[in-house]
């Protein structure tokens, strides 16, 4: 599960807070194991763009995620032997 702390998240990053997000998984993760994550833009349901790899070192937990773009990311998590999906919309920071 994904704990968005930030309402919308935002690309480019904001500069008065940022774009945390808290990974919760239901499983008990390895210690030691990263959370890692490829993240992909996606439009009209084709992925568009670099592969993004931002991970969080202690495995799920609070982070900082911050995208290179605006618009719908489909993120794939690996921890501990795992894997999920999920998708997140970042806006355009004006």
């Amino acid at each position: 599960m994904a704990i968005l702390w930030a309402d919308p998240l935002l690309s480019p990053p904001p500069t008065t807070h940022n774009d945390k997000i808290l990974w919760v998984s239901r499983h008990a993760s390895t210690p030691g194991s990263a959370l890692t994550i490829s993240a992909q833009r996606v439009v009209d349901s084709g992925a568009v763009g670099p592969i993004v790899s931002p991970s969080v070192p202690d495995g799920p937990g609070p982070s900082i995620i911050n995208l290179p773009a605006p618009g719908c990311w489909h993120l794939i998590l690996r921890w501990s032997g795992r894997t999920d999906t999920l998708d997140v919309r970042y806006m355009l920071n004006r």
